[in-house]
């Protein structure tokens, strides 16, 4: 069983940023591709970023697109969601997902984050 553990959220006026963090408990990072989802309320969760195992390949979701960066430092055992010109439409509970696959694109998700609170004013 990997424990995912998300950190960073908080409160931020529109336009600022914000950067998310992930790690795996007691496992190694390298050995999963991982995501960003988010759930905003009254929503169903949506997909924000993902990267591959390595970092070579990264995708976002379109409403994101331009403004969130995913990066992964393994040496850390970590992965980023580095939010910038956020928007109150972000506003959201995010989590951290990591799937024993290689590839970004495919593969489900295999373990989940308990999410981090990010809450965007106007």
């Amino acid at each position: 069983q990997v424990q995912l553990v998300e950190s960073g959220g908080g409160l931020v006026q529109a336009g600022g940023s914000l950067r998310l963090s992930c790690s795996p408990s007691g496992r190694t990072l390298s050995t999963y591709a991982m995501g960003w989802f988010r759930q905003a309320p009254g929503k169903e969760r949506e997909f924000v970023a993902a990267i591959s195992r390595s970092g070579g390949e990264t995708y976002y979701a379109d409403s994101v697109k331009g403004r969130f960066t995913i990066s992964r430092d393994n040496a850390k055992n970590t992965v980023y969601l580095q939010m910038s010109s956020l928007k109150p439409d972000d506003t959201a509970v995010y989590y951290c997902a990591a799937k024993r696959t290689y590839s970004a694109y495919e593969g489900a998700y295999d373990y989940w984050g308990q999410g981090t609170q990010v809450t965007v004013s106007s």
